[in-house]
């Protein structure tokens, strides 16, 4: 039977796009989350919708799992194949169809890299606003399963405020149309239920995208501090004093000294305690008082030093330093863990201190690079997979790091997902009928059970070939 549906795939979307040799299939065994690795029983590489359609009524029909993949960037596990899954790789579905300024939409393929919609946009003076750290290299798809923001999300909203209507193919090997140009939900929410849904509900093959006009003027200010309470505090106090920076990011003592390794050093000195990072944008008159009253806030506290960058290059510098900050944990580590949890604002000062206490009882050290803004916390958690106990440690430390957040009112993730890291962790934040509640609606989309199984929900089968710890 197994040859049976593999002929069929290759007869539909041809042999060179349908992968089975086990040297293809490694680099498709995990994605951004290292901790769980499962070999895929065949990769796909559909070029339309047409395509993906086919495919997911010839894996139904055989009863064989099934998920939709994009870069792999996602660092919760949403792409690891579970129980022999077939991955629908959707690289292919690459074109940007229509850039439409006057009614500012933009439509694409789920497999156009972040970056390159703001790129395409800017001839016409427009960008895509939310912008992942991964945005060089994460596709629009993966955004869209994970609800994906980024440090601009504080003010202008993360993908599912930006995604006006989507055609996706459902488990059920049907085309169907969620959402409308006018962005407006007729009735259930449809689009909104499977944004966010970590392609458990349904497969999108394209994608129109509210787009924003680019700001009059933007500038960006660093604030150096010696205590990390006081960067904490701070980061409350700009917000409380009536200014919404279009970006307000964080990074720790331990980040600094690793970003200052890469490839875009900024020159940050060696005993900083912690560094604030705020862009702040809009018509001209009014950025410059904006920045003014920001440098008063800051100023209020223990800062050592305030800069507004001088130049776009500096600017850009600055920004890089930040995107390119987990990559650079790898220069003081050789293997990180990143965490993915929520806070309120104001309790970003408890929450540093906890997890500084999680460091210490489970020693391993954790670096802390954040969306400060909206309490959208990412510890990276150091390791050497060489150790077994270490790593053991360390997703105990996560774990813990989840509950911590929860304790404190907030969420066991932001933007990357649950996957299959956090499945436990749901039950921190729903209750028994809660959970059933989502259950029934991954049933009512999917009652196979075959489109990414054994992620987001604690109910969910769990697959018992895939390793817990690194392999290789």
């Amino acid at each position: 039977m197994a040859d049976l549906w593999i002929e069929e795939l290759k007869a539909a979307l041809g042999a060179r796009y349908v992968l089975t040799d086990a040297m293809d299939l490694w680099p498709y065994a995990c994605d951004g989350y290292t901790l769980a690795q499962a070999m895929p029983r065949a990769v796909v590489l559909p070029g339309d919708t047409a395509g993906v359609q086919e495919a997911v009524r010839i894996l139904r029909r055989a009863g064989v799992p099934y998920l939709a993949r994009g870069a792999g960037t996602s660092l919760s596990g949403g792409a690891t194949p579970l129980d022999g899954a077939v991955i629908i790789h959707l690289s292919r579905l690459n074109q940007i169809w229509e850039i439409d300024p006057e009614n500012r939409v933009i439509a694409v393929g789920p497999g156009v890299v972040n970056a390159h919609i703001t790129q395409a946009l800017a001839p016409y003076g427009f960008f895509y606003a939310p912008d992942p750290s991964s945005q060089q290299a994460c596709t629009i798809g993966g955004n869209f399963a994970e609800n994906s923001g980024g440090p601009h999300c504080l003010k202008y909203g993360v993908t599912v405020n930006h995604v006006v209507m989507a055609e996706v193919v459902t488990a059920r090997g049907d085309v169907a149309q969620l959402g409308n140009l006018a962005g407006e939900p007729d009735g259930l929410d449809w689009l909104g239920t499977v944004i966010g849904s970590e392609g458990t509900l349904a497969i999108a093959t394209k994608l129109w995208l509210r787009i924003t006009l680019k700001p009059a003027k933007s500038r960006t200010l660093l604030a150096l501090f010696d205590d990390v309470n006081e960067a904490s505090q701070a980061v409350s106090d700009v917000v409380a004093a009536g200014v919404i920076p279009a970006a307000l990011e964080m990074m720790d003592r331990l980040a600094i000294h690793g970003v200052e390794k890469g490839s875009y050093p900024v020159g940050y000195p060696e005993d900083l305690a912690a560094v604030l990072l705020i862009e702040v944008d809009g018509e001209q008159e009014e950025v410059d008082v904006v920045v003014d009253r920001v440098r008063e806030v800051l100023t209020r506290h223990q800062v050592r030093e305030v800069r507004v960058a001088q130049t776009p290059q500096e600017e850009a510098r600055w920004w890089a330093n930040r995107k390119t900050a987990f990559g650079a944990m790898g220069l003081i580590g050789p293997q990180y863990y990143v965490q993915d949890g929520v806070i309120p604002r104001s309790r970003l000062p408890e929450a540093l201190e906890r997890i500084a206490a999680i460091a210490a009882e489970y020693r391993i050290r954790i670096a802390n690079v954040f969306h400060a803004g909206d309490g959208n916390l990412h510890p990276l958690l150091l390791y050497d997979k060489r150790d077994a106990d270490m790593v053991k440690r360390v997703v105990a430390a996560g774990s813990e790091i989840l509950k911590v957040c929860v304790e404190l009112g907030g969420s066991i993730t932001g933007e990357h997902g649950v996957g299959i890291e956090k499945l436990e962790e749901m039950r921190l934040l729903f209750s028994p009928q809660a959970l059933a509640a989502q259950e029934a609606l991954k049933m009512a989309f999917d009652p196979e059970k075959l489109l990414n199984p054994g992620k987001l929900l604690p109910s969910a089968p769990r697959c018992h070939e895939a390793s817990p710890f690194p392999v290789g």
